[in-house]
């Protein structure tokens, strides 16, 4: 399998160069040269295949050989050893809980994945690799925790100063070995303009070997389309339409589910759900794309202004709007729509979900009022207890801490400081890694 940029369609590298180069120089996306269709047979007994055997089985198909398959097995297998569980509200509600990782976020499976992938590929270099990565959130974490000690790689995690809760900083200030968290005084665009301007400079490249560990590279996306066919899989067999709920924030998420439907799996729609930064929504009901500066909200992890993957979409559907708004619907929430959602959700079903469920639960309910008939299924992103203060002030109820994160809470941070200007950062990575 060939990758091309979503800015150079006539220019191919390799699936080794695409992951460990993360972003082609013209600033662009790797995207696969095809996607290939899954047998009709497989999607249809989906139900004798462990979760491991799914992603291999995507895996094989998509790598076409890249990779020997007793190898492509291994790295599979040392990723995915955790669930991704579907939980039923009621009848027409799903959720798919994918919190069960290290980290207690969706990330941990690109993250995990990416990390097997990267060592496998980095076996006998001499000199470091380093990988840069932005985090609104829940990123930093999983990129943390999947490449802990991994060795001969290096990771460099930005993130917002004051924009990412407490909990979730700990996950990115805390491990120390081969992690390094860079506080940035500005917003998570910031942090990832930062990252993307790294790659795109010649005195970095040419000293460094930098890569990137974000939804940008390309091995982020292909695990996460593991679990639309692990949920597909959990649901009741019926005629029901089924439909995906994705909280978007850098439209990763929702990315690998539109791969997951291009290599078979019969997803009858997708659901952008954002909060407050509605960019997608507003590009699909105008068909204008307007990014602009991002707006905190309760939903961090989706504050995200000028989300990047959503070039990987528009090359996907060859930028045509009315095919795009085919296949997605979008729909936007505020804080306040977002915590009365989280209190019906917990009324109703005693289920507590984080603030960024529980916009995909509005924006599900919302298609629904308009699509009658749908089996939807909500991405669940995050554990609630990452988002500890703000949830049980919401909810009036204490929420169980997994003790994989209370134990960081007395750990003590350790991050740089740094403005949103680039050179003090390109001097920062030429005296730490040049």
């Amino acid at each position: 399998m060939r990758f091309y940029s979503t800015k150079n369609k006539s220019k191919f590298v390799s699936l080794q160069e695409a992951v460990l180069k993360g972003l082609p120089e013209d600033n662009g996306l790797y995207m696969p040269e095809s996607i290939p269709q899954l047998p009709e047979s497989f999607v249809k007994n989906l139900k004798n295949y462990s979760f491991q055997e799914i992603g291999f089985e995507v895996c094989k198909s998509l790598f076409d050989g890249a990779i020997p398959e007793n190898d492509l097995w291994d790295i599979v297998e040392k990723s995915i050893t955790f669930p991704a569980p579907v939980v039923k509200l009621d009848d027409q509600t799903y959720i798919l809980e994918l919190f069960h990782g290290p980290s207690l976020a969706f990330k941990d499976f690109g993250a995990r994945f990416m990390a097997q992938l990267m060592s496998y590929f980095n076996r006998g270099e001499d000199k470091e690799l380093v990988i840069l990565v932005a985090t609104s959130g829940d990123t930093g974490g999983a990129v943390a925790a999947g490449f802990y000690k991994t060795p001969g790689i290096r990771v460099v995690i930005l993130y917002p100063s004051g924009k990412v809760s407490h909990l979730q900083e700990k996950q990115l200030t805390t491990l120390g070995e081969n992690v390094t968290a860079i506080e940035v005084a500005g917003t998570f665009d910031d942090c990832q303009a930062l990252v993307k301007q790294a790659f795109l400079d010649e005195d970095l490249t040419r000293s460094i070997r930098l890569s990137s560990a974000n939804s940008i590279n390309i091995a982020r996306l292909v695990p996460q389309s593991f679990y639309y066919f692990e949920a597909y899989k959990q649901l009741e067999a019926d005629e029901r339409p089924v439909v995906f709920c994705i909280p978007s924030g850098n439209f990763g998420n929702l990315t690998a589910g539109l791969f997951a439907k291009k290599m078979g799996l019969p997803v009858h729609r997708f659901i952008a759900a954002t909060n407050a930064n509605d960019v997608v929504p507003e590009y699909l009901n105008t068909g204008i794309y307007s990014p602009r500066p991002s707006t905190p909200t309760l939903s961090n992890a989706m504050d995200v202004g000028n989300p990047s993957n959503f070039a990987r979409t528009l090359d996907l559907y060859r930028s045509t709007w009315n095919n795009i708004k085919n296949e997605i619907s979008g729909y936007s929430f505020n804080d306040a729509e977002t915590k009365t959602a989280m209190r019906e959700v917990f009324q109703k079903h005693n289920y507590i979900m984080d603030p960024h469920g529980a916009v995909g639960y509005l924006a599900l309910r919302q298609f629904q009022r308009e699509y009658a008939g749908a089996k939807g299924v909500v991405l669940e992103t995050a554990h609630p207890s990452k988002f500890l203060p703000g949830v049980e002030a919401i909810l009036q109820t204490s929420v169980a801490v997994p003790e994989r994160l209370a134990v960081l809470s007395q750990k003590e941070k350790q991050a740089w400081q740094l403005g949103a200007a680039f050179h003090p950062f390109k001097s920062w990575l030429l005296e730490s890694f040049g």
